[in-house]
């Protein structure tokens, strides 16, 4: 992959990477570092990383192990309970629904929640959802159910929009 091919991937996919890793790990500050790690991580790799079929998908799970690797350092750092160092929500966006939606998704179990931002904000088919998280398509598609199920109660529950329910 040339300089100029990897400019016009990162210019054309960053700001989405972000927002659906954000929808993943609900911290959007978090989500920015951890793809920017993970395009640092590319470009020192640009001759490999030409030869990937899903660049994106490549993107997007590295930003994730990476997200997951800090919440474990953060995890075991934190030894005493300590208000001053733990982290406020995040800043409200500036479309309620998308709040309404973030909000309701860091409530699933972090399976459900992957799935469903993988398959409804990526994009991507239940077969690519289970090869990039590693379990079957039927775990896959169980997932999508009971996380619309819950994500649909949560939003109604909320009183808030319910036309975010439907869509995702």
């Amino acid at each position: 992959m040339t300089e100029e091919e990897f400019d016009a991937f990162y210019n054309a996919s960053f700001s989405r990477l972000t927002g659906q890793l954000h929808a993943m790990i609900g911290n959007r500050d978090e989500a920015q570092e951890c793809v920017q790690e993970a395009f640092i991580r590319a470009w020192s790799r640009r001759k490999q990383f030409g030869e990937v079929t899903h660049p994106d998908a490549w993107i997007r799970t590295t930003a994730y192990r990476l997200a997951v690797s800090r919440w474990r350092r953060v995890k075991l750092a934190r030894r005493a309970p300590d208000r001053a160092l733990q982290h406020g929500d995040d800043a409200a966006g500036p479309d309620v629904n998308r709040v309404a939606l973030i909000a309701a998704l860091k409530q699933l179990p972090e399976s459900q929640r992957r799935a469903l931002v993988l398959h409804h904000l990526c994009d991507l088919s239940v077969q690519q959802v289970a090869d990039e998280t590693g379990v079957p398509p039927g775990t896959v598609k169980a997932r999508l159910h009971r996380g619309r199920t819950a994500l649909a109660a949560l939003l109604d529950a909320d009183a808030g929009p319910t036309q975010g329910a439907a869509h995702v």
